[in-house]
């Protein structure tokens, strides 16, 4: 089917793939960790305010962090049990927020009892769109609340709702898994999304190597009689980017600083759509997500479903421990991925997995000086010049970096990827776009 050839036009690359020993494993249930490390900021906007004090007793799914601005999102507790205290921590991106450490105690609400399933067809848009803002559902990639992102503003319509399975990091393989193990949640999903939209066209997007996927999807979708389609693209890096997504289904862009609305689209993760569903029929907040844990320093590398705020070190108890001492560990994929040298790091609602890499699996030479080799300018799907950005940027010339299109950096990579000489574009131009926004940068 010459459709799955498909793909961005300009830049990316094909990373080597490290999903084989991984996306066959089905998912499983993490054990639920003794102490949560709920962080109120899991979202873009302002943290969430803390509704909670030390030494209160808090229920599973009981609101502790209420959303007081507009790109804020509710929080809610992962488990029950004693609020030990409220403590400032930093994420792995670097963002300070407060955080709310919960000790595990008392009867869960939901984990062992009875699922129920509520209808939501005939339910209005904008009821719909307060469920997802009552549950805390955000985009799991991006931390757009949920409720934003498919609002649609009077005047704007939407060509193309974009389910995003393409999942190109290497590594991760966890909407890999949904897609093939939750199938026909995952297409409700979709159909609410739809139904608060109100597409063109629905989407499923996906790799073209990810046949057992699209076969599951295909029947669910036949059952179902869905209104739904399924695109196989060539699995180029970056894809799962929405920008290159749109462009290489409906060949649209948007500008810097706009969104996937101003080129008719409006595209969300697999784990999102799921989240979706979840909120909707199973009026679940957001409390637990599906993430990939992986790396060869690991006994055991897995998918797992794990409660928002199970720190790392729990992640790596449940893999069994180590065999070798990681030598990088990584929040999200290799490529766009933050390192962390804190266990207890938690997990939170846009982590994607976590990777414990050994001395093997990361490219630890040494760094020299630029070759003028052009790699990175041809890898780069933004058309940029990653190592003119860098220079502007290591020189603290970040008005002449901003002139040069530094903001238009996706971050993904591309260039760090293919640079001979080692050089840290990447994390350089990172450090750029930071001190430009006003934050700590270099």
């Amino acid at each position: 089917m010459n459709v799955m050839w498909k793909t961005f036009p300009k830049g990316g690359l094909e990373p080597r793939q490290m999903k084989s020993r991984i996306k066959d494993r089905a998912v499983w249930n993490a054990s639920i960790p003794a102490l949560c490390i709920v962080p109120l900021l899991q979202h873009r906007g302002e943290p969430a305010t803390c509704l909670v004090r030390p030494r209160e007793t808090v229920r599973e799914g009981m609101l502790i962090g209420r959303a007081d601005s507009p790109d804020s999102c509710h929080v809610h507790s992962p488990v029950p049990g004693t609020v030990k205290y409220v403590e400032e921590i930093t994420l792995p991106w670097g963002d300070k927020t407060p955080a709310v450490f919960i000790e595990l105690g008392g009867e869960f609400n939901r984990l062992g009892k009875a699922v129920y399933t509520h209808p939501w067809e005939g339910i209005r848009a904008d009821r719909l769109l307060s469920m997802l803002a009552d549950r805390g559902v955000v985009g799991m990639g991006s931390g757009i609340p949920a409720h934003r992102k498919l609002e649609i503003p009077e005047g704007r319509t939407v060509r193309t709702l974009i389910i995003n399975g393409v999942e190109c990091e290497p590594y991760l393989c966890a909407d890999y898994r949904i897609m093939v193990e939750k199938a026909e949640e995952l297409i409700e999903g979709a159909r609410i999304a739809a139904a608060i939209t109100r597409p063109g066209r629905s989407v499923i997007a996906l790799a073209g190597d990810k046949t057992e996927a699209r076969d599951a999807l295909r029947k669910k979708i036949k059952e179902l009689k869905a209104d739904i389609e399924i695109r196989a693209l060539r699995p180029k890096y970056p894809l799962g980017d929405e920008r290159q997504l749109i462009k290489a289904l409906a060949g649209e862009e948007f500008s810097l600083g706009g969104t996937a609305l101003d080129a008719g689209a409006v595209v969300l993760n697999v784990g999102t759509a799921l989240a979706v569903y979840e909120a909707v029929v199973l009026q679940k907040p957001l409390v637990e997500k599906t993430i990939t844990v992986a790396g060869r320093a690991l006994r055991e590398q897995a998918n797992l479903k794990v409660r928002i705020g199970t720190p790392l070190a729990d992640l790596v108890e449940e893999c069994g421990g180590f065999v070798r001492m990681p030598a990088k560990i990584v929040v999200g994929g290799p490529m766009m991925g933050w390192g962390v040298c804190d266990l207890s790091a938690p997990i939170t609602k846009t982590t994607s997995g976590v990777l414990f890499l050994s001395p093997k699996e990361i490219r630890d030479s040494r760094k020299t000086n630029c070759l003028n080799c052009g790699r990175c300018l041809r890898s780069c799907p933004m058309g940029l010049q990653p190592s003119a950005l860098y220079k502007w940027v290591e020189h603290s010339a970040y008005e002449e970096a901003r002139e040069e299109g530094l903001l238009d950096c996706s971050e993904c990579g591309c260039c760090a990827y293919a640079c001979p000489a080692r050089l840290p574009l990447t994390r350089g131009i990172r450090a750029g776009k930071m001190v430009l926004r006003g934050g700590a940068g270099l």
